[in-house]
Formats: structure tokens, C-alpha cells, sequence
């Protein structure tokens, strides 16, 4: 029998798959969006041999879908996809239009990370007719990784506990490279509480919410240690209600990066510490490490070498890039301590961009991998 992955990939036929897609705008706030998504991937896997589970979404958030090919109870391959984005919708209509521009396709989600999970999607498809992965594959289309994960958490812990291997479509990084570790993140929020007042005429009687946020802004932009590894980001900042009173209310939601889980507990301790400068304000932190870091491993590095030798069989190099400081889905089954390859998607760059594009020379080298991924490891 012809081995899967040598026979001849549609390579019109990825971009049109792509297109359709892309095509299908689905931010995560969008339940609706990102349930005709899953219905439009359910509907590709049509005739296919493969079990289909729909996992009802809750919180305002959308489905999960289950996909399983392979038959037994062994623990085989789990693959995780997220299939909803940043970019409004819209954005097709205007900013980021789905195009071809020579090596350059472009759209909104193109590469983080429909063109990734598409790849893979055809991949699954061309071994589930085959009947030639080695070992079950659960892929898991979640529609809540761009905003943290918080629904699909606990399902894909679930689903790695069960498995030996993890795949993440997430893209590739710098020309082509594989992710084997990623900072953890935490997140935060922060709220003070002051006394307002007449900016003109009661002054003295005041207290500024915003005044005493800026102490605490310049404080946590002031922990990050590039040494170390660590960067803190006040990324969002809304308070008052007219230039005349001295305000109320303020709110910030911080970002936090770390390397390893002992200066993520320092820095989560350090944050949820902090002290009002003035007295009369209240000030209220909450939050924490939402993602662990995903460290790299033995059973990670010997996973990537596998993936290695199979892309040169293919032809192209395989090189592994630093610590990331994206987070991703990875650095929950990672920190499980199974074996897990991330930035097995698409390469391309422009992420949350309105030039966010993917690579055409990469989808058929790259899926070639996945086919041969399902195939060998055992």
C-alpha cells in the first residue's frame, strides 16, 4: 500500500479549504460566529470513518467540538486546534480581506490559526481513510484559547491525562520553527477606589482613584526583569467621568510572563500584594496565573527529534526556536508532563495584524508532517 503521506497533496484544494474557512469570521465573544465555524468542520468531515462529539459551550461561549479517529482505549495523539480569533467581524469586509498576493495568503485568523488547523484537519482526514495512524487521535476544535482558555481548561486536562502525545496547530515561528516552551502567563485586575469631588470647588475633599493608580501602574510596570525573563504589561486602563471630578473609580488589567512556575508564584504573590499609597483609597487586585509555563522536557526533546527525521524525509529542516512569550493551549498539557509539540501550523507571520498572512510554500511540507506524525508515533 502507498504510504499516506507520499501521495500527492491537492495543494488548490488546502487554499480553498483555507479560504472557506477564513471565510467564516468567528471571534471568540461571538458564540453564534464560532458555532457555524464548528458546523462548517463537522460538515468537511462528512463520510469520514471518525466519531464526532459536540461539547456544549456555557458562559456565553461557544461549543467544543471532539473528533476521534482510530479505534482501542490506548493512549494515542491528542491534537488541539482553537478555531476562534481576535479579529471582528468585519474585518474581512475591510481591513483584511482573504487574498493571494505570490507565496502570501492573507485573512483574518489565516495564521493564528485557521491555516494551522486546517493543515492538520486534512491530515487527520487523509489517515483516518487510510486507516494508517498507528495510534487513536483525539482532535479538539475549543473556541476560547484567544481570550484564555477558561472553558476549555478543563476539557483539554482531561483529554491529555488520557493521551502520550500533544500536537498544537498553533503557527510556526521565525521561518518555519517549532515551539517546545512558552513563558506562562498570568492576568490581572486591578481596581481603586477614591473619594470624588468637585475638582474646582472641594478639592482637599478628594481622593483620586486614577492618582493612585498611576503609583501602582509605574510599581508593576517596574517588576519587569528582562534578566529573568519577566515582563508585566499594563495593557488596558478606564476610570473617571468628567475632567472636573476628581474620580471615583479607576480599573487596569495587567499581563504577566514568566519562565518557570517557582517566579510565576513570586510574581502572582508580588501583584496580588500590592499596597495602597494613600490610605483613604481602596485598592483591590485579583487574578493570577492562568496558564502554566510549558518547559521543555526529555519527553518533549525526544518528540521533536522524531518530528525532526521526519521532515528531513520530507525535505525541509525542522529547527526549534527559544522560549516564546506567546502562550498557548500547550502550556497546559506540557505542564502535565506530556510529551507536547507546539507551532505545528502554518508559517507566516502578522498574528492579530491587519496583514496577518500565512505562507503557501508551508502548507504542503508542513502537512506532509502531520500525515507522518499520525503515522509513526506509536
Amino acid at each position: 500500500m502507498t504510504r499516506e503521506s507520499e501521495q500527492t497533496i491537492d495543494l488548490g484544494g488546502m487554499i480553498e479549504g483555507i479560504r472557506r474557512w477564513v471565510e467564516n469570521e468567528s471571534p471568540t465573544r461571538n458564540k453564534a460566529a464560532v458555532n457555524r465555524m464548528l458546523d462548517l468542520v463537522t460538515a468537511d468531515l462528512d463520510g469520514l470513518p471518525v466519531k464526532i462529539e459536540r461539547l456544549g459551550g456555557r458562559d456565553g461561549y461557544a461549543d467544543m467540538l471532539k473528533i476521534r479517529a482510530g479505534e482501542g482505549d490506548a493512549p494515542g495523539i491528542l491534537v488541539l486546534s482553537h478555531i476562534d480569533t481576535v479579529h471582528p467581524i468585519g474585518t474581512l469586509a475591510g481591513a483584511l480581506p482573504f487574498r493571494r498576493d505570490g507565496d502570501r495568503l492573507y485573512g483574518p485568523g489565516l495564521y493564528d490559526m485557521k491555516g494551522g488547523a486546517y493543515l492538520a484537519f486534512d491530515a487527520l482526514r487523509a489517515v483516518a481513510r487510510a486507516g494508517s495512524a498507528r495510534l487513536p487521535i483525539i482532535y479538539l476544535f475549543t473556541p476560547d484559547e484567544e481570550v484564555g482558555s477558561p472553558i476549555s481548561r478543563e476539557v483539554i486536562e482531561a483529554e491529555a491525562r488520557r493521551a502520550r502525545y500533544v500536537l498544537v496547530t498553533e503557527p510556526a515561528r521565525d521561518g518555519g520553527k517549532i515551539v517546545t516552551s512558552r513563558k506562562g502567563v498570568g492576568r490581572f485586575e486591578v481596581k481603586t477606589t477614591g473619594i470624588p469631588a468637585h475638582s474646582g470647588g472641594s478639592h482637599r475633599k478628594g481622593r483620586s482613584a486614577i492618582k493612585e493608580m498611576a503609583h501602582q501602574i509605574l510599581a508593576i510596570e517596574a517588576m519587569t526583569d528582562y534578566t529573568r525573563g519577566v515582563t508585566t504589561t499594563v495593557g488596558m486602563i478606564s476610570g473617571g467621568t468628567a475632567a472636573n471630578v476628581i474620580p471615583q473609580h479607576c480599573q487596569i488589567s495587567v499581563d504577566l510572563r514568566v519562565r518557570d512556575a517557582g517566579t510565576g508564584r513570586e510574581f502572582e504573590e508580588r501583584i496580588l500584594g500590592l499596597k495602597p499609597v494613600d490610605a483613604d483609597v481602596k485598592l483591590i487586585v485579583t487574578g493570577g496565573m492562568n496558564r502554566p509555563p510549558f518547559e521543555k522536557s526529555e519527553g518533549i526533546d525526544a518528540l521533536l527529534r522524531h518530528a525532526q527525521a521526519l521532515a528531513r524525509e520530507i525535505g525541509f529542516t525542522l529547527a526549534d526556536t527559544m522560549m516564546t512569550g506567546g502562550g498557548s493551549d500547550g502550556n497546559f498539557t506540557a505542564a502535565l508532563g506530556v510529551p507536547t509539540l507546539d507551532g505545528l501550523g502554518i508559517d507566516g507571520d502578522g498574528a492579530h495584524t491587519e496583514w496577518e498572512h500565512g505562507y503557501i510554500s508551508s502548507i504542503e511540507p508542513r502537512t506532509r508532517l502531520m500525515r507522518r506524525l499520525f503515522e509513526t508515533l506509536s
